[in-house]
């Protein structure tokens, strides 16, 4: 129950902190604040923005911030809130000691503006410490002669609070033989002594048992107990006594460790054993008990560790001096530290500006600079100023912060970095100094673009190249300095083929790399033409222009293609004739290829890869013409199977083949009769197809004699006026034909020679009459091709010729085909 109602007030003490915290302004910059102790953490002092006419959201972009020497920070900025807030748990005792009044200074700084403003916060002690005795029992031995009256000084408890939440008041446990008395000395201290109320009868009780208790004045009251045993004895009723209660000293803080200080002295009006004094240091808190020892003999007091003026100015020692029995008596011992000049100044860069433009006019700040002596009077005034022949100038700011400003302007091409030395210097004898170095940049204006090495630049990249490889690499050099010389690369926007540039190639905007995005075909792009821009980043950026030119180069990629003899689309296939009269050299054919590549990799030669004859034709090496090789004999046969091979020069080297089939015969009827000799045995299954077969190649020949004669007929009309056929064996002379024939429309690049055709009334046969090789080896023109007509000749008839199942109605179609294309011949005569 205690502890809530413990907590209940801490709590409300906390609330009536925040709601009664004062704020005002102490002179010009100076702002005061109140705030209670033991506050938990963020708890709210105070609206800083108001006092520093900024609204909250303002703190953070003017760079507003604490600044403190040395301790650790108990304040903090809440730049969300614009509020000041406690930054851990305020312990007044631990900052302040017993003083009345505890005061935390800093200052906050608004770096933007250079300004300092001083903060002064009070800090509101609350009751959080009972009175402790700092011993849990005391023991007093009292003769048993000693007369009702006399007193007995008691242990003395301490309060770390202050005012009323200090202690107040002591109280003694209900007994019959003693009282409790409270003497008051003039410093308001308060030394409890025990009354002896009633002689003491040692026969009746050798011991009595009280408690003191030392209460304080907070809300609630706290309080703390010393158990006391008092032992009755004989005859010593004096306790020793110092010469003086309270001893005073000044010593300088750099005082060699183990020096005495002083010598108490007290005395015993007593004798013997009674009369034998020891001296004992009180039990004090803090640090009085590791800085101080004392001799408990002599009395001698000494110093245990070296004293610092920074550290503590004052100490208050307790001591005892007991006698024999027990009776003691207690003095204090006041220590004033003196301070000597043992600390150099400290100087430091609160703000800086590490760089300023070359064209900044005298009178910019660049740093503000705090010095600070942790000595006192004239050991702690410091002096600081610029060493060296400097353009730069020390103005002093409020309390010890000056600025930092330059003298003139600064010039980037003269002095492009400054090396600053700052000394700070003390005014104690000997003086002590502290340097501190700054470096300051002159930053450069953006004054010069970025410039290529060359005017131009070639690149050259081989086809089929992966995606995302790098071509070419540009560098531009920017003579200005950090950002101004930070170059960034791109590319002008163009279009290739209809299509963006950029879906082509990229540049990386940072080092100037060129990478392809697609993989490049030369039989489609040979070069690009870029033009590539270089920018600073200057303000405003400055650029360059230079063009780069890609060149794709060619790769074996592609494999020669054949365009005659061309590939069939309809499954058929074409035939060469060849007469057997044919001398050795007779072009036959030739077979013309391309290379869509360019160069040593479009080169082509041809070879023959396999022949059903070896020995009977050859392949011109680079005209791809297909001769005979030797005379045509009568035992070769009438198709005649070759492959040819065409290869390019590249590496590694690519090919493509064709077949080609040559009929070998002096003329078509040769190659009619070979047809016509062909047997095909009796098959059951096919004897009512060949009856058939039979009735239509009948109907067929009628309808054909029908059409001769209309056309006799009207040869018979113009049979004088014709000079042409005068001769009754009249022969058709430069009738143009292709020795390359096929069947069922096959379509075909044709290479057609100059062949003489007739044919007579008497045979009713064509010859075809195959010219010489001196004058029938080369191909006829493109306009020629045009004119003449196509004659085809079925593969399949050819390959069939030892076939026995081939039908009789072949022969019939093949020769239907042969008249209607002569018959369409206007200088054919029947």
């Amino acid at each position: 129950m205690t502890k809530y109602l413990r907590f209940r007030h801490r709590r409300g003490l906390t609330l009536l902190c925040m709601l009664l915290g004062t704020l005002c302004k102490t002179g010009s910059g100076q702002i005061h604040y109140s705030v209670q102790e033991e506050l938990d953490k963020g708890s709210f002092v105070g609206n800083i923005y108001k006092n520093l006419g900024l609204e909250p959201w303002e703190l953070a972009e003017r760079g507003v911030r604490i600044v403190s020497r040395g301790r650790t920070e108990l304040f903090a900025l809440n730049l969300r809130s614009g509020s000041l807030v406690t930054a851990g748990r305020i312990d007044r005792e631990e900052l302040c000691a017993q003083s009345v009044l505890c005061l935390v200074k800093f200052n906050i700084l608004v770096e933007d503006k250079l300004k300092i403003f001083e903060v002064e916060i009070e800090i509101k002690d609350i009751n959080d410490n009972a009175p402790d005795f700092l011993t849990e029992e005391l023991e007093i031995k009292i003769g048993e002669l000693t007369a009702p009256g006399t007193r007995f000084p008691l242990k003395t408890a301490f309060d770390p609070d202050v005012g009323m939440n200090s202690l107040q008041n002591y109280h003694l446990s209900p007994n019959d033989y003693f009282s409790l008395t409270v003497k008051h000395v003039s410093d308001g201290a308060k030394y409890p002594e025990l009354v002896l109320e009633r002689a003491l009868d040692r026969e009746q009780k050798k011991v009595h048992q009280l408690v003191l208790i030392a209460s304080d004045g907070g809300n609630p009251v706290r309080s703390g107990n010393l158990c006391i045993q008092v032992i009755v004895l004989d005859a010593n009723d004096n306790p020793p006594v110092f010469t003086q209660p309270e001893y005073q000293v000044s010593v300088p803080e750099n005082l060699p460790v183990g020096t005495t200080l002083l010598t108490v002295n007290a005395t015993d009006p007593d004798e013997g054993f009674n009369a034998q004094v020891s001296y004992i240091l009180d039990k004090m808190p803090g640090k009085v008990a590791q800085m101080f020892d004392l001799n408990s003999v002599t009395g001698d007091i000494s110093i245990l560790k070296s004293l610092d003026y920074e550290d503590a100015t004052f100490y208050e020692i307790k001591i005892e001096a007991q006698d024999g029995p027990g009776l003691f008596s207690t003095a204090k011992i006041l220590v004033t530290v003196l301070d000597v000049n043992d600390n150099a100044p400290e100087v430091t860069v609160t703000s800086l500006t590490g760089s300023i433009p070359e064209e900044a006019t005298a009178g910019r700040e660049i740093a503000l600079i705090n010095v600070h002596d942790r000595d006192s009077g004239q050991n702690g005034q410091v002096t600081v100023f610029v060493l060296g022949n400097m353009p730069f100038n020390l103005e002093k700011s409020i309390d010890q912060y000056y600025r930092l400003v330059t003298a003139r302007s600064l010039d980037r091409e003269q002095v492009s970095e400054y090396n600053i030395t700052l000394r700070a210097t003390d005014g104690g004898n000997p003086p002590l100094s502290m340097s501190t170095h700054i470096t300051l940049y002159v930053a450069d204006i953006n004054d010069n673009p970025p410039a290529f090495s060359q005017s131009s630049y070639s690149a050259y990249v081989p086809e089929n190249n992966p995606r995302g490889a790098s071509i070419f690499c540009v560098t531009a050099q920017d003579p200005d300095s950090i950002s101004n010389a930070h170059v960034t690369y791109a590319l002008t926007e163009d279009t290739i083929q209809g299509e963006p540039l950029s879906t082509y190639v990229s540049i990386n905007s940072d080092n100037g790399v060129l990478y392809a995005l697609r993989s490049f075909d030369y039989e489609q792009v040979r070069d690009l033409q870029l033009l590539v821009t270089a920018s600073d980043n200057g303000n405003p950026p400055l650029s360059s222009n230079v063009s780069l030119s890609v060149f794709v180069l060619d790769q074996n990629d592609n494999a020669p293609e054949v365009l005659y003899p061309a590939l069939p689309t309809d499954g058929s296939t074409g035939v060469e004739l060849a007469p057997r009269s044919a001398e050795p050299g007779y072009l036959v054919t030739k077979v013309v290829a391309v290379d869509r590549d360019s160069g040593q990799n479009a080169w082509l030669s041809y070879r023959l890869l396999k022949a059903s004859e070896p020995g009977l034709f050859a392949v011109g090496l680079h005209t791809g013409e297909v001769r005979t090789a030797r005379a045509l004999l009568d035992r070769d046969a009438l198709k005649q199977s070759l492959v040819v091979a065409v290869q390019d020069h590249g590496q590694p080297p690519l090919s493509a083949t064709v077949t080609l089939t040559v009929a070998v015969a002096d003329s078509i009827p040769d190659v009619l009769a070979d047809l016509g000799s062909i047997r095909t045995p009796g098959d059951p299954d096919d004897s009512d197809l060949t009856l058939y077969l039979v009735v239509a190649v009948a109907a067929v020949s009628c309808v054909f004699l029908a059409f001769v004669i209309v056309l006799l007929a009207l040869r018979l009309r113009r049979w004088h006026a014709s000079r042409l056929l005068q001769a009754s064996g009249g022969g058709l002379v430069g009738v143009p034909a292709s020795h390359f024939v096929g069947v069922d429309g096959v379509r075909a690049f044709l290479q057609t020679y100059s062949h003489e055709v007739s044919l007579t009334a008497d045979s009713r046969e064509s010859h075809v009459i195959f010219p010489q090789p001196n004058y029938a080896d080369t191909l006829i023109s493109q306009e020629s091709c045009e004119k003449s007509e196509s004659f085809l000749v079925s593969q399949d008839l050819l390959e069939t010729k030892g076939d026995s199942n081939l039908p009789q109605v072949s022969f019939f179609l093949f020769w239907n085909t042969m008249k209607n294309n002569y018959a369409s011949t206007a200088n054919i005569k029947i």
